[in-house]
């Protein structure tokens, strides 16, 4: 295929990272998928099969395991156009006077230092390629949310998203921020149909990716219609 690109995804069993999986496979581009689950994971890679998907189960809270995701992704396709860092997660308990310190340290794990490794792990790869990095952060990364430790999470993720873009453009890398509202994804324990499907965000990574390269799509906000 033209312009076929090796796409990185975490988070990639369920929800954004999945619906993702399937559209960049879809638009004939290779996948290089992880999480921890490795049931889900095996089984888009049935579905597409190995000569198009690589699953690799890991945590990408920890470098050494993310790290090992990239290697084994170059190993397989011998290099990296894509990383989308979409893994991430909320807590239970609302507020700071009544959050849990227990599920913010879990939720910073995976929505900063996450989003930490993979970058740190995956940029030689990305400098080679003259590659594209994409974060999944969020409307509430914008906003003001009463006490709210998630949303602060996501303004970790858009700032640093802001200066990753710096830095790549150095050697002409680039880096996009997604910003979507309300998905309804299992992050929720009910189910949000009138509010954004997780192919949605799915399509503005394959928007962003497909972009000229001269173009920089920096950032994409999504809102419900509803």
């Amino acid at each position: 295929m033209h312009n076929e690109k090796v796409i990185l995804i975490t988070g990639a069993s369920s929800g954004i990272g999945a619906a993702t999986a399937e559209k960049v496979l879809e638009a004939g581009h290779k996948a290089v998928i992880t999480a921890r689950s490795t049931d889900k994971l095996n089984a888009i890679v049935e579905r597409w099969g190995e000569d198009k998907v690589l699953a690799v189960t890991a945590d990408v809270s920890i470098l050494a395991e993310v790290t090992k995701v990239v290697n084994k992704a170059n190993d397989k396709f011998g290099r990296i156009d894509v990383v989308f860092a979409n893994a991430g997660t909320g807590v239970n308990s609302s507020g700071i006077e009544n959050g849990d310190p227990n599920e913010w340290k879990t939720m910073l794990d995976v929505n900063i230092n996450a989003l930490l490794f993979t970058a740190k792990a995956s940029l030689p790869s990305l400098r080679e390629t003259q590659g594209h990095f994409i974060i999944t952060s969020s409307i509430a990364g914008k906003i003001s949310l009463k006490g709210s430790v998630y949303g602060a999470s996501k303004w970790f993720a858009y700032g640093f998203g802001q200066n990753l873009a710096a830095e790549m453009a150095e050697w002409n890398g680039r880096c996009t921020i997604l910003c979507p509202g309300m998905v309804n994804t299992p992050f929720f324990n009910e189910a949000k149909p009138n509010k954004l499907d997780p192919s949605d965000i799915a399509n503005a990574v394959v928007f962003a990716i497909s972009s000229d390269p001269r173009c920089d799509v920096r950032e994409i906000t999504l809102m419900p219609t509803k």
